[in-house]
């Protein structure tokens, strides 16, 4: 990882570095500030697009990207990435957004790098466009945080010649449903929180997670960019969608983030059961490295599953819209289905108390004076 960052970064020219290249170090105020502002949409999600790189820096900037992914997980993403040409046509290929003439494109993927990549030295890297954004830590040359971790598709289901379809986040959902499906009356009763799905994920893309949060709008996850008269155009529209979905201010208060994990939880579920939460959980540590999906993996092996909840909002059936979290000890998973037709997905993968590494960083920074 660190070679590739390197071997990135050396190849860009010195206006290209400006983008690309964040100096200050992980945990200063400089360094986390912009370190931590994470977007999902199609906007700037600040560095350097892979539009502007030559092709051989393409190739570097993608080698990058492959190092903090697993095989599975990078297929996952260049197929996101890919996307952008569907969802164009799928909107008569006439979309605007953030001044530039296409908003729907695949070389609008951002790679910034924070610190300096070095052997044994503390950096960082994010790799950011519409639906994907990948954050890693390394602390002292060891990968130390990897969440916030986003995955979206628009569209989530597209057709292919013949029988098949795409659907670069298939398994994320149909095992969450398969799950939910599988739960007897009273197990139903402690998992639904909702009768409808919230528009979009609870946490949205917050730098923190905080008990108390509820649904943003899209202006809002947007941080706002947007001139006065299309904020209101934005807003009207986020409305006239939650209309539709049936989820209103009644339902709020019920998808709200907890204090403590809601739905039902791991040990009240039976062993076929729980095998399906794993399978479930697998869906978002497995887009890491296989060494660190593995190390994620087996905290919750055995009993270490436990802990964890299930919670579900909206429709059991395929075409309903719908939301789930898995909520646990340094662990929150949201998926939401609810946008397009119910064919827009959301997913994230977060650690509370520690996105962006920020608590391993505050014991490095108390350790080092």
């Amino acid at each position: 990882m660190t070679e590739a960052a390197t071997a990135w970064l050396d190849s860009l020219d010195a206006d290209q570095q400006r983008l690309a290249h964040w100096p200050a170090t992980p945990g200063s105020p400089a360094g986390d500030d912009e370190r931590r502002r994470w977007f999902y949409t199609p906007t700037d999600h600040g560095g350097l697009t892979l539009r502007t790189m030559t092709g051989a820096q393409q190739r570097l900037a993608l080698r990058l990207l492959s190092t903090g992914l697993s095989q599975a997980g990078y297929v996952t993403v260049a197929t996101i990435m890919g996307l952008e040409n569907v969802l164009d046509r799928n909107e008569g290929f006439r979309l605007q957004v953030a001044g530039r003439d296409r908003a729907r494109d695949p070389d609008v993927y951002f790679v910034r790098v924070f610190g300096v990549p070095a052997p044994g030295a503390t950096w960082a890297w994010r790799f950011g466009g519409h639906h994907v954004s990948v954050n890693h830590l390394v602390v002292d040359g060891v990968l130390a945080a990897t969440t916030p971790c986003f995955l979206g598709a628009d569209p989530a289901e597209s057709a292919l010649l013949g029988p098949h379809f795409l659907r670069p986040l298939g398994a994320v959902e149909d095992l969450g449903r398969e799950l939910v499906r599988s739960l007897d009356a009273d197990q139903l009763v402690r998992a639904l929180i909702s009768p409808r799905a919230p528009l979009d994920l609870v946490s949205g893309n917050r730098s923190e997670t905080r008990p108390g949060d509820t649904p943003m709008h899209l202006a809002e996850i947007w941080r706002d960019a947007f001139p006065a008269e299309v904020h209101d155009v934005i807003m009207a529209r986020t409305r006239a969608e939650e209309l539709r979905i049936g989820f209103g201010a009644e339902h709020v208060d019920l998808v709200r983030m907890p204090a403590l994990p809601n739905g039902v939880r791991a040990d009240l579920l039976s062993t076929g059961q729980q095998e399906l939460l794993r399978s479930l959980l697998d869906t978002y540590l497995g887009r890491m490295p296989d060494d660190v999906a593995g190390v994620e993996a087996a905290k919750y092996a055995g009993a270490g599953l436990n802990g964890l909840h299930f919670a579900w909002a909206g429709g059991l059936e395929k075409g309903q819209p719908h939301y789930y979290r898995i909520g646990g000890p340094r662990l929150m998973v949201e998926y939401d289905n609810a946008q397009n037709g119910v064919n827009h997905v959301h997913s994230v993968w977060r650690d509370p108390a520690g996105d962006f590494g920020h608590d391993v960083l505050g014991e490095h920074l108390r350790s080092h004076h």
